[in-house]
């Protein structure tokens, strides 16, 4: 017996046509839409395996093997949540038990005094899921420009992977995008970043999901970044103290590396911004 989610795989293939996502069509085909072979290959996983979630078989596949799935069919954000929940309802484990539940964005009171301390340094507090809980002034006249406040709550995650603002602020984003993938996979803890998983994906796309497997840590080395208010590059060195195990935060100090940046940051705190550069 099928489930809906195999059956929402199989008629989604079938209507998908090769040419649509540059598959070249070769050879005469004896139905419409992807093989199964062809879908398999893009989402990496076995035919057989494919085979059995379409059928019914095999009703518990990953998160990643859904998430492959979804972007190997180039669904939308619609498809990709209607995906999820009937993976949910089809007995898999996607959806996963997990509940909503987002880490405390409280800082405590102590952890605030040393963020003042470092005033006028570039500094924030974040936990692993990318919030910005906490920042200097510094901090706030760096980033003001680019976007990461405009939200209502400021989380560098869901900028770096949403905003495309993010691919010309840092001109190495795909080492950045490692970075924050890699931390949610460190934690707070399972039940806020799987959700935070389930509700970025969607929107995130395939940069996003490609990048959830991979557990060996990226470096970290200097941060570039174009400031829309800046002719030149700013580069950044980045100190990052954790925080006792309650918390679950990292109090991060960008480090100017150089005098170029050290005499930009100057120039944004006291708020004489030169003319905007056009991107």
């Amino acid at each position: 017996m099928g489930t809906p989610l195999g059956e929402f795989i199989r008629a989604k293939r079938d209507r998908t046509q090769p040419e649509d996502l540059g598959i070249p069509v070769g050879q005469r085909r004896r139905a419409p839409g992807l093989r199964r072979t062809e879908l398999a290959a893009r989402a990496g996983i076995s035919v057989e395996y494919l085979t059995r979630i379409e059928q019914g078989r095999d009703r518990n596949p990953s998160g990643s093997v859904i998430n492959a799935i979804a972007d190997a069919l180039s669904l939308d954000v619609a498809e990709r949540r209607h995906l999820a929940y009937l993976a949910k309802i089809s007995g898999g484990a996607c959806a996963g038990p997990y509940r909503r539940e987002p880490p405390t964005r409280q800082v405590r009171p102590e952890v605030l005094r040393v963020l003042q301390l470092l005033e006028p340094a570039a500094a924030m507090v974040t936990n692993r899921l990318g919030d910005v809980l906490a920042s200097t002034a510094g901090f706030r006249a760096v980033m003001d420009a680019t976007g990461l406040f405009e939200a209502e709550a400021a989380n560098l995650t869901r900028y770096v992977f949403t905003d495309p603002r993010a691919r010309s602020v840092f001109p190495e984003w795909p080492k950045v995008a490692d970075e924050q993938a890699f931390s949610l996979w460190l934690g707070p803890s399972v039940a806020s970043s799987e959700w935070f998983k389930a509700e970025l994906a969607p929107v995130a796309g395939p940069e996003f999901t490609s990048r959830l497997d991979q557990h060996l840590p990226p470096s970290r080395g200097l941060l570039r970044m174009r400031h829309p208010a800046i002719e030149h590059e700013l580069r950044w060195d980045r100190e990052t103290l954790e925080l006792p195990a309650p918390d679950e935060q990292q109090l991060v100090v960008y480090l100017p590396a150089d005098q170029p940046t050290t005499r930009a940051l100057g120039r944004l705190r006291d708020g004489d911004q030169p003319r905007l550069r056009a991107m």
